[in-house]
C-alpha cells in the first residue's frame, strides 16, 4: 500500500519561507516520479513541481519559478519542497504525489492527505 505523508506546512508571512517534505512508503522510492501539487480554495488544482526518479531532472510552474525548489532523497524515501519568497497567493493546500508511469501532470496518481500552507500579508 503506497502512502504519501507530508509535513512542514504552516502560516507565515509574505516573504518567508516553508520546507515542505513528504516522506513516501509501500513503493521503490527511486523509481517514481514526484510532485508536489497545490488546491487553494475555489481554484483547481495545479501543479507547482516535478522531479525525475534520479532527481537531477526539475520543472517548476511559471508562479513559483525562481523561488521554489524541489528536491528528493532516494535514500530517505523522501521529497522536499524549499519554498522562499513567499506571497499570499502561495496560500493553499499543498499535496505530495508519485507517478509510476510518466512524467505526466495527469498520471501523478498517489496523492497525501495534503499540509496547509498560509502565507498573510
Amino acid at each position: 500500500q503506497v502512502q504519501l505523508v507530508e509535513s512542514g506546512g504552516g502560516s507565515v508571512q509574505t516573504g518567508g519561507s516553508l520546507r515542505l517534505s513528504c516522506a513516501a512508503s509501500g513503493l521503490t522510492f527511486s523509481r517514481p516520479f514526484m510532485g508536489w501539487f497545490r488546491q487553494a480554495p475555489g481554484k483547481e488544482r495545479e501543479g507547482v513541481a516535478r522531479i525525475n526518479p534520479s532527481g537531477d531532472f526539475q520543472t517548476y510552474a511559471d508562479s513559483v519559478k525562481g523561488r521554489f525548489t524541489i528536491s528528493r532523497d532516494n535514500a530517505k524515501n523522501t521529497v522536499y519542497l524549499q519554498m522562499n519568497s513567499l506571497k499570499p497567493e502561495d496560500t493553499a493546500m499543498y499535496y505530495c504525489a508519485a507517478s509510476v508511469r510518466s512524467w505526466s501532470w495527469n498520471d501523478f496518481g498517489y496523492w497525501g492527505q495534503g499540509t496547509q500552507v498560509t502565507v498573510s500579508s
